[in-house]
């Protein structure tokens, strides 16, 4: 089991309620509050940059974040860090806000942009310019990177480091009203370019694009980086604890160094392991290409790790958070295994979906001592954990489908579904016999002709004899076509971030990450659902409706999970 497990996150429901399980953030915020370090507040953020949309991994930060404000009775803002209009757009601020709604967190009333602060963030720059640390450059970018140095070289000083403090001004204000272009100039931090921390060296603080900005039109052509707008929106909005993942440990001193040079309200930045999964890109870069090259469908694809594309998929808000639990939060960076993320999804299932029968791959049974013509309702219990989930009823006739699996010709001693002269008792039905066996010209079996026993069914004579096998099936005649379509890993490399072993994207993904039935035989429950309901496709696995392709008339249901748990099976080993 990896270290991340080995420590449980907290409170990550929304009404975060305290899990019982600690971690090393939360008995920092339990001290303060103790010592009464921001005077009691628990103030936190969960601050995305709308260039994409949200996966798994930004999912343990909302639930580490909100979970914290909601177990202190503090506040948790959402907050899009809004300040490259270049890879930004609405599409991915309406993306978000709706995947942390689903993931069943609140923010009030009100949402937070740092666009919002770029007149403060302006004068801000514009105090460090008159305070002497900061300055305009001429440099090209190329030229920066080779004047920074390398991590045991310290870089050279800019040639106009030492431009004077009115100078300077003027300069930046002329950035500001759009008389030089894009990469032409940009402001720097006047820091140390012989620090041991190459962010540190004079690091860059506003730039020019002359981008249209998704909230504020045309107003600005000149952007704060990252470093220096994070740190500051913190402040403005009085966070207390400013939560990031371990990449931002070597930025943590420039966010220190800014905001104590502008001499305002100072939050504590504490870093954290981020999310690495087995077999999946967490990088919004990656998957950003994997959609405009057309690997897959959209950034809601279901073989994608964003919280759309599992949403689509068919996992629940509540599996995601439990995930997000178990895994814990820790100092060091490690891989989770994906079966751990599948197992918290059929627990989840297991209680709640609705078990109905689906046959995928069909092969057509006849009863033939079935009266023709006769039509049963017989009664199936509709989840065996939910006792109020109750039951209903299903048509039983002379023709069936079962899957074409549970059928062997010459079948082995322990295989303990059909064949010939074997039997096997339907589910919520009778036990059938196989009788005879019908094959086409090239020798394909195409139909069954099966004998049923009709003392056997509840109630009757013979229900309690003893039959190792039960098959699910489907009347024939009230079987509706349906696409089922079964996802698996959309990578067949277990690190495909990894660029030494995949080199490209291309190489690493999964030719059998999707596979298309289109002609699977369904219960007639199944066409009343509704996009993003999801079942139990009993024997089969976990499905969910497809939100965006279902409907009524032309079904599609998306394979969320398989019934086999892997992690189960690992966790039980470990104890």
């Amino acid at each position: 089991m990896n270290k991340e497990n080995e420590t449980g996150s907290g409170p990550s429901s929304p009404g975060g309620e305290p899990s019982g399980l600690s971690n090393f953030i939360r008995e920092i915020v339990k001290e303060d509050i103790t010592s009464n370090k921001w005077e009691g507040r628990v103030h936190t953020r969960f601050p995305p940059e709308p260039n994409g949309f949200l996966h798994i991994g930004h999912a343990k930060s909302i639930c580490l974040n909100f979970g914290l404000a909601a177990e202190f009775g503090g506040q948790c803002n959402l907050r899009f860090d809004d300040t490259n209009p270049t890879k930004e757009e609405d599409v991915y601020v309406q993306s978000i806000i709706e995947d942390v709604k689903w993931l069943g967190f609140d923010w009030g009333d009100k949402i937070y942009y740092t666009s919002d602060y770029f007149g403060q963030l302006y004068d801000w720059a514009v105090q460090l310019i008159k305070g002497d640390v900061a300055y305009v450059e001429d440099l090209s970018a190329d030229e920066i990177r080779e004047y920074r140095g390398t991590p045991t070289q310290a870089g050279k000083y800019s040639p106009f480091r030492n431009r004077s403090v009115e100078e300077n001004l003027d300069l930046f204000e002329r950035m500001k009203n759009g008389e030089f272009e894009d990469g032409q100039k940009v402001l720097r931090a006047k820091i140390d370019m012989a620090s041991g921390n190459l962010n540190m060296r004079d690091p860059v603080l506003y730039r020019i694009l002359k981008a249209r900005h998704h909230r504020t039109g045309d107003k600005w052509c000149i952007y704060p980086m990252y470093d220096f707008a994070h740190g500051q929106s913190d402040s403005i909005e009085t966070i207390t604890h400013s939560i990031c993942t371990l990449e931002f440990e070597d930025h943590r001193p420039l966010y220190d160094w800014i905001i104590d040079k502008l001499g305002v309200y100072h939050p504590q930045q504490i870093e954290f392991a981020r999310l690495n999964l087995a077999y999946t890109l967490l990088s919004k870069r990656k998957l950003l290409q994997l959609v405009t090259e057309k690997h897959v469908d959209g950034w809601d694809d279901p073989r994608m790790p964003t919280i759309s594309g599992l949403r689509r998929r068919g996992y629940t808000p509540e599996s995601i958070r439990d995930f997000c639990e178990r895994i814990g939060v820790a100092k060091a960076n490690s891989t989770v295994e994906m079966a751990l993320l599948e197992h918290c999804l059929r627990e989840d299932l297991n209680k709640s979906a609705l078990r109905l029968m689906a046959v995928l791959r069909p092969l057509k049974v006849v009863l033939i001592n079935y009266p023709e013509g006769q039509v049963e309702e017989l009664e199936s219990q509709n989840n065996p954990e939910d006792p109020e989930a109750g039951s209903r009823k299903i048509p039983f006739s002379r023709e069936l489908y079962i899957e074409q699996e549970d059928f062997m010709e010459d079948a082995p001693k322990k295989f303990f579904r059909l064949a010939p002269g074997k039997e096997v008792r339907l589910k919520s039905a009778y036990i059938i016999k196989c009788e005879e066996v019908i094959k086409d010209g090239d020798g394909n079996v195409t139909e069954l002709r099966c004998a049923y026993d009709p003392d056997s069914k509840s109630g009757g004579a013979t229900a309690g004899r003893k039959i190792k096998g039960t098959l699910h099936w489907v009347s024939a005649q009230h079987a509706k076509k349906a696409e089922v379509r079964m996802y698996n890993h959309l990578f067949s490399k277990e690190n495909p971030a990894d660029e030494k072993e995949c080199p490209d994207l291309k190489s690493a993904l999964n030719p059998e990450s999707l596979e298309i039935l289109k002609d699977c035989k369904v219960e007639p429950a199944l066409v009343e659902a509704k996009p993003g309901d999801r079942f139990q496709f009993l024997r089969m696995g976990y499905f969910c409706a497809d939100a965006k392709d279902f409907k009524p008339d032309a079904p599609v249901f998306n394979r969320a999970v398989t019934l086999r748990d892997t992690w189960a099976k690992i966790a039980k080993q470990n104890k």
